[in-house]
């Protein structure tokens, strides 16, 4: 009776092998199940690498004190603006990638990926200068108190400008995994968080006779991390090391591109930035409670965004799937693909949620031994985690339009329920009903699980199956 579990826990580990070495795949021609285990595997680790640079931060600098975690949350608050060109940038690259390798013309593949490049250094620098430049203007402006811009401007400004390797990390793996080249991204990431995990106390404590930087060490070890993985993903390009194959030739302006990318990208930066300014909004809240509030606030939303990774992973994967399906005519297999990864990443998200009703305390405990700081820690993922039932197929379903290239439902949806919802119902709960941080957490809950149902409404509708890249 011990075989067949053995020979079953044998497979899984050979496919999850094959899924990290990244061996050349057709995913159009693979059985659904397949195909999405062989791309989520490495969108999965990718997401989870991208992540562990912000618990890896919070970690550290929560040794500095609650200032210094205010100061962290308050500035990846407002770079989320950076953080949004990228995604959405990245996101018109998974998908015109996605539709063009499904379509097998891998040259206009490569050639895509290039504009997308050129578009991202542009606005590295129109967003980098000016943040760098009014650091201190920008976190009074999201109400941080006297001594937080005191002690955390020049984290800010640090971050604003060396923004482009944030940027770069961003296009360059949305053009890997639309590619299908998922393993490269997540190699990418290893390598650089390998060197924030050793930079960082480093840098921020110091070594020997060495007093490190305090809180501006983990800006300098997050960017010097980022920007070694950025000259390794030009690496793997050019040395041709996946089905995205770039050369100089690629990188001449191609107008008929442009567009395109121009197009979807706005709809995707539209959607993270509706997304991402309701989170600046829930921050300037929570800011009216304290500098302790905050601090908990921050580290319960950074690990609820760590364990959400994996869902975050499995909806790229959708999306990779849904670009490649239609690129090759199999708009059918396209919408099968989204439905079985929905639903395997909600079964994830609700074995996460009962992990957090159980054991949130201990979690946190990890990351504060603040006893206000980690109460509002623990009651974020307590609460939050109640709409993990509907996270997962808000996520997997808004991903799959992206892959698709109608990135403008998504963001139509996400301005209803973020700011036409969320934001009013959090003030309202919070503030009004005088329900403090507690209030914002059940908005939270509410926006995001209608923003799933009203996705998983207009995902059966289909027109997104016509839409042209």
């Amino acid at each position: 009776m011990s075989k067949k579990p053995d020979g079953g826990i044998r497979k899984i580990l050979k496919l999850i092998g094959k899924a990290i070495a990244g061996e050349e795949q057709d995913y159009t021609t693979l059985p659904l199940n397949r195909a999405i285990f062989l791309l989520a595997v490495p969108m999965i680790l990718e997401m989870a690498m991208e992540s562990s640079f912000a618990l890896v931060d919070v970690y550290f600098v929560s040794k500095l004190g609650d200032n210094a975690v205010a100061t962290v949350g308050l500035t990846e608050s407002v770079i989320t603006i950076i953080y949004a060109i990228g995604f959405g940038f990245s996101m018109a690259a998974t998908a015109l990638i996605a539709r063009r390798t499904g379509e097998k013309n891998y040259d206009k593949a490569a050639k895509t990926a290039a504009q997308a490049i050129y578009l991202g250094l542009g606005f590295s620098l129109l967003l980098g200068i000016p943040g760098a430049i009014f650091a201190p203007e920008i976190l009074a402006l999201m109400g941080a108190e006297p001594a937080v811009i005191e002690t955390g401007q020049n984290f800010t400004r640090w971050m604003f400008g060396s923004n482009i390797v944030i940027m770069l990390l961003f296009i360059n793996n949305g053009a890997f995994r639309g590619a299908g080249d998922a393993f490269i991204a997540f190699r990418v990431l290893v390598i650089s968080n390998l060197l924030n995990i050793v930079l960082d106390p480093l840098l921020i404590f110091g070594f020997g006779s060495f007093e490190g930087y305090g809180l501006d060490g983990a800006a300098y070890a997050t960017s010097i991390g980022r920007g070694v993985g950025v000259l390794f993903q030009f690496l793997f390009m050019f040395r041709h090391r996946g089905r995205l194959k770039i050369s100089l030739s690629h990188f001449v302006p191609d107008i008929s591109i442009v567009p395109r990318l121009f197009r979807i990208a706005t709809g995707s930066i539209g959607q993270f930035l509706i997304a991402s300014s309701s989170w600046i909004f829930l921050m300037k809240i929570m800011a009216k409670f304290g500098s302790e509030a905050l601090a908990g606030y921050t580290i319960g939303i950074r690990i609820l965004i760590f364990t959400l990774l994996p869902a975050w992973g499995l909806s790229n994967a959708a999306a990779t799937l849904v670009g490649q399906h239609l690129g090759a005519g199999n708009p059918d297999l396209a919408e099968k693909s989204v439905w079985k990864t929905a639903f395997f990443a909600t079964i994830f998200l609700v074995f996460v949620a009962i992990i957090y009703a159980i054991a949130a305390g201990p979690v946190v405990v990890f990351f504060t031994e603040d006893p206000a700081v980690s109460k509002i820690a623990t009651d974020c993922l307590r609460y939050i985690c109640i709409g993990y039932l509907f996270f997962g197929y808000g996520m997997v379903i808004s991903q799959a339009f992206n892959g698709a290239g109608d990135s403008g439902t998504p963001t139509i949806l996400n301005f209803i329920f973020f700011w036409l919802i969320q934001i009013p119902l959090a003030y309202l709960l919070s503030l009004h009903f005088e329900l403090g941080p507690k209030g914002t957490f059940l908005a939270v809950i509410v926006a995001e699980s209608l923003l799933a149902m009203a996705c998983i409404y207009m995902f059966r509708k289909g027109k997104w199956k016509s839409v042209k890249v």
